[in-house]
């Protein structure tokens, strides 16, 4: 169901930000190749930088955007119309290369350690290259699918880093996936998923299993997390997790807005959702800026 006053909500903030923010003028795109010691190969990242980027000696609140299985950093730039959705906002988009890792330190594969290189490396590079918000009110964290089972995993294990974590279309049961309970298109997640968490039993999944990490989360720490935002279409295979997952934060009580609307698991439908995400990521983040010093 659509929380329908957060989205009313919302969508006053955005059309403040469009009469309010620098719209005469376009975002800038730029590729950083980040030679990580984790993964061990060069990763490129795509950069959105607002409008005004140039002309201020601001710092800026950054959304890190993830892809999905089978995509690539440039997925978010060439199959939707991010750049022109980001000229309404002073927001800084990351989009790295996660390669199909699930966002994961594979439990098979030693150089592929793709959650450590977005916390120790990527963050770390970004806030060094750009002027950033550098603490948790000026980072958020977004994606779809794999991407945002990967946001949402960010969200939970590294609170101290964002104040929002946003999944759309999320396959979020991804590390409870195996041949026993196969799930929505089981043949094309097994190789990357077995890959990255390793058999049914391992250590690995266990640590990256996002019904897990709520059900066993002690209530002390609850009050620490980011805002969640989960949506799903209607017509995607992911929808019966999403609920699931969504039912599972309101019984231990964690703010969140879930959404579910007609759609699929394809790309007119992240296109149309990540204009909802990019006005969430303004609202809650730190997005007033602040001067450099």
């Amino acid at each position: 169901m659509i929380k329908r006053h957060a989205a009313v909500a919302r969508a006053a903030f955005a059309l403040l930000w469009l009469l309010l923010g620098s719209v005469q003028s376009q975002t800038r795109v730029l590729t950083v190749q980040l030679q990580s010691n984790l993964v061990r190969k060069v990763l490129p990242y795509n950069v959105i930088l607002p409008a005004d980027y140039d002309r201020t000696n601001l710092r800026y609140p950054v959304l890190y955007l993830l892809h999905g299985l089978a995509g690539n950093h440039n997925d978010w730039l060439t199959r939707t119309n991010l750049a022109e959705y980001a000229s309404r906002y002073r927001l800084i988009i990351v989009m790295p290369e996660g390669d199909d890792s699930w966002y994961t330190d594979s439990a098979t594969a030693p150089d592929e350690k793709y959650e450590s290189y977005i916390v120790q490396e990527l963050i770390p590079d970004v806030d060094q290259r750009f002027r950033t918000l550098r603490d948790r009110r000026g980072r958020a964290i977004a994606g779809l699918s794999m991407g945002g089972y990967g946001a949402l995993k960010f969200g939970l294990k590294y609170p101290d880093l964002f104040s929002v974590a946003a999944s759309m279309s999320g396959a979020l049961d991804a590390a409870s996936r195996s041949d026993a309970t196969p799930g929505f298109a089981w043949d094309f997640l097994r190789p990357s998923i077995r890959r990255a968490f390793g058999p049914p039993d391992s250590p690995t999944r266990r640590a990256n299993d996002l019904y897990r990490l709520v059900r066993e989360m002690p209530a002390t720490k609850l009050a620490a997390l980011p805002f969640l935002y989960l949506d799903c279409g209607t017509e995607d295979g992911f929808l019966h997790a999403n609920r699931e997952w969504a039912a599972l934060l309101l019984e231990r009580k964690i703010p969140h807005e879930y959404v579910q609307l007609p759609g699929g698991h394809e790309w007119s439908y992240w296109d149309r959702r990540i204009r909802e995400v990019l006005s969430l990521v303004a609202e809650r983040t730190d997005a007033g800026c602040r001067f450099a010093r």
